[in-house]
């Protein structure tokens, strides 16, 4: 897909390398290419000894595969994740407001902010969960927000991912590599760390322990098995929080709580970190048919005697007709403007809207209102005649599943090809981790890449890699 506006490049200006790169550059201009490319080849090998892997959905071959790796850092400055972080600690804090209000008082539906049937009739909105509060408060303990940047000083929020965010295991995995190959450069430029994340994690996890607890909460993750695409960063996470990493059939309610199978028996879980979806969290209360889940862990949730994070019905937050309220979210119940802009959103359930997007179609971005991961989109500036047409028919079937966006002209960062540095598009999803004790965002992210020339999908799934983010420390 090629871009029509001539892309803002965050390392290079007219004037030569931009103020953060300035170490960077000259660095990178002294390497040898051949000693680079070997450096990138150790990193393959790296990741693939370490099985650092995903798995594409809907392929026949169905492999593991590994996410690629680029060499060349993303740098930001100080002054850059100040805005950034900024932003997005004041959206995240909006949408755990919005969470307990559609499920207590929903006061923003009252004020008409939001029409009452996008809720009533949204998927992602679990009538189990009205009229019950999370302990501590907290619904997404863990959020992912997708960042686009056009120009020096803008930048757009995507998407805010609010139930089951993945990737970061790819930022830590990034770094950790980077500082093997690269030690030097970590040893001259101030460049903030992210390894505390799973100390963070487990932290921020343990201070949303119900009121059940006592002692020192015990805190598990829960995980599809070894099947899902995401399976190695729950393996991950679960050790580097030196935690227990479960399936379904390893827990039981005993006793008005869930319990793991030990060796010494079952064991009081606390907090569950749960990576399976709503539907299949509990076959009593959702999809019956489900072997993924805990029978019986809703109402034991909603005893108070377990905390799960994200909780159930966090979805509603990150679906994409709700995305296009949310600079009103953010300003109705932090009394702000938003710091972090929206991408200008056409929600076709609306009849003008809708009208708009069929004819334009070919410009346009369209997406399914709870799609992730590249899946179930189109992209017309990259669509075919036949393709575009067929979605067409798509959008009148279903106008209320689907929302457009124009395609913006996303800045670039150089990666590393045998013929040297060339510009690709990128974005960046941040980590946030929310407890009561506030909000707590890991410099950087994940920096995803599209490595195909002109390209503006990122997403590993359709052919994207990923980079080390770097913030410099003042």
């Amino acid at each position: 897909m090629k871009s029509k506006v001539f892309p803002f490049d965050e390392m290079l200006s007219d004037a030569g390398a931009r103020a953060p790169y300035d170490y960077y550059d000259a660095w990178f201009a002294a390497q040898d290419n051949q000693r680079l490319a070997q450096k990138a080849a150790e990193a393959e090998a790296f990741f693939r000894r370490t099985g650092i892997t995903f798995n594409v959905y809907g392929q026949t071959d169905a492999e593991e595969r590994l996410i690629p790796f680029d060499l060349i850092p993303r740098i930001l400055s100080s002054r850059e994740w100040t805005k950034l972080s900024r932003g997005i600690e004041q959206r995240v804090a909006a949408l755990n407001a919005f969470l307990h209000d559609i499920y207590n008082r929903q006061e923003i539906l009252r004020a008409g902010i939001i029409p009452t049937e996008l809720i009533a009739r949204n998927d992602a909105f679990l009538p189990q969960m009205i009229d019950f509060t999370p302990p501590g408060g907290v619904y997404t303990h863990i959020v992912g927000t997708d960042v686009v940047r056009t120009g020096e000083d803008d930048f757009f929020v995507l998407e805010d991912n609010a139930r089951t965010p993945s990737g970061v295991s790819y930022m830590l995995e990034n770094r950790e590599t980077m500082l093997q190959m690269f030690p030097e450069l970590f040893s001259t430029i101030r460049v903030q760390p992210v390894s505390d994340y799973p100390k963070n994690l487990r932290r921020a996890l343990e201070a949303t322990a119900p009121a059940s607890c006592t002692g020192r909460p015990c805190v598990a993750v829960l995980t599809p098995g070894i099947f899902n695409s995401a399976y190695y960063e729950h393996s991950f996470l679960a050790d580097q929080m030196g935690v227990e990493l479960v399936e379904g059939h390893d827990l039981r309610v005993v006793d008005g709580h869930i319990t793991m199978r030990t060796t010494q028996g079952y064991k009081v879980i606390d907090v569950l970190y749960r990576r399976v979806d709503d539907a299949f969290l509990d076959p009593l209360t959702f999809n019956p048919s489900s072997m993924l889940g805990v029978p019986g862990i809703m109402d034991v949730y909603r005893a108070g005697n377990i905390t799960i994070a994200n909780a159930p019905g966090t979805g509603v937050a990150d679906d994409k007709a709700i995305y296009s309220y949310m600079p009103d979210i953010v300003e109705f119940y932090t009394g702000e403007r938003a710091i972090l802009k929206n991408v200008e959103t056409h929600r076709c359930s609306e009849p003008d809207s809708l009208n708009y997007v069929l004819d334009n179609l070919a410009d346009l971005v369209v997406k399914e209102v709870h799609g992730s991961g590249g899946y179930g989109m189109l992209v017309g500036p990259a669509a075919s005649k036949k393709e575009i047409a067929d979605f067409a028919e798509k959008l009148r079937a279903r106008p209320n599943n689907y929302i457009a966006q124009p395609t913006l002209a996303l800045s670039t960062v150089p990666i590393f090809t045998e013929s040297g540095l060339a510009p690709r598009h990128v974005d960046l999803r941040p980590f946030a981790l929310v407890s009561p004790k506030g909000i707590n965002i890991t410099p950087g992210g994940l920096t995803r890449v599209a490595l195909q020339a002109g390209s503006l999908v990122v997403n590993s799934s359709q052919g994207g890699g990923t980079k080390d983010t770097w913030v410099l420390d003042d």
